[in-house]
């Protein structure tokens, strides 16, 4: 009996299930379960007696209490919304344009790439639990502060009225000038994506660039017809990465980590937890839908 080859789109189709299926097994295993069990709690009164744990079935009370009863759950999560719409934008165009530095070829490259890397390894293990980040961002205000006095303050102001006489928006100014003074923080979060979009950069075909500075392409337009629909992809997957870890490390996870573990109340934690989780899907499907619709894929 003959068996009949697979064709190219279905080898790449079987080799997708390859790759998800360590995920896909992991998450079977070791997350389906707890995943109900939460949603068991956030339905239930849960409270821990001598004998173990009891639970009390109390329907939709504790969602309820998190949206009315709550005194600052609301807030918190109004905050991180908001927060991540105003991050996001930030953190992918200003690792794009670090990876687009970083890509040329000049001396020191190896220590700027590890520069921009750097506050990654500093964020993890024992470091983090210290609010690594936090910590630094008091110590240079303060040194600021210390030193020049209102320097920072003036040198914002001056830039506002710059942006101002070149006609640009107030909205639009309030975001540039914010967006410069949170500086330590956008790059502290960025050392991932640098590092995704400098892979991206680097699997560029050379060939491209010749080709285009043959027909007398400038650097302007190689790079808004060459690099950024190549980027395209790697723009949608650092933005599905950078919200997912934007609500991972925000204000929100502390208040559900204080709700369960120094006020005891599980079952309202858990409600919280799932309202977090639909807001953060339904936002990553309307990021995903409208980005996806301009992803440029090159081998398709």
């Amino acid at each position: 009996m003959r068996i009949a080859r697979l064709t190219l789109s279905r080898r790449k189709a079987w080799m997708g299930v390859l790759f998800i299926l360590p995920w896909f097994i992991g998450f079977l295993f070791l997350f389906a379960i707890p995943l109900l069990q939460s949603f068991q709690f956030s339905m239930s009164d849960m409270k821990l007696e001598e004998k173990g744990m009891s639970l009390m079935y109390v329907g939709w009370k504790n969602y309820l209490e998190a949206f009315t009863v709550h005194p600052s759950f609301n807030r918190v999560l109004t905050e991180s919304v908001t927060n991540m719409l105003v991050n996001v934008p930030l953190l992918i165009f200003f690792s794009l344009f670090i990876a687009v530095i970083l890509n040329n070829r000049f001396r020191g490259r190896a220590l700027a790439r590890m520069v921009f890397f750097l506050p990654v390894i500093v964020s993890t293990g024992v470091i983090s639990s210290l609010d690594w980040a936090d910590v630094m961002g008091q110590a240079i205000g303060r040194s600021m502060s210390e030193g020049d006095g209102s320097t920072s303050g003036l040198s914002l102001f001056a830039l506002k009225g710059f942006l101002h006489d070149l006609g640009l928006g107030r909205s639009f100014v309030n975001y540039l000038t914010d967006a410069v003074s949170r500086i330590y923080e956008i790059i502290s979060a960025s050392g991932v994506q640098i590092l995704i979009f400098l892979a991206g950069l680097q699997s560029i075909p050379p060939s491209l660039f010749e080709a285009s500075r043959i027909e007398g392409a400038t650097s302007y337009e190689n790079f808004w017809k060459i690099t950024f629909p190549l980027m395209s992809p790697l723009i949608l997957t650092n933005t599905i990465y950078t919200i997912i870890d934007s609500f991972l490390n925000g204000p929100m996870s502390r208040l559900l980590k204080e709700t369960s573990f120094k006020l005891y109340e599980f079952g309202l934690s858990a409600a919280m937890s799932w309202i977090y989780f639909v807001v953060i899907m339904l936002l990553l499907g309307l990021f995903t839908l409208l980005i996806s619709r301009r992803v440029f894929y090159h081998d398709a």
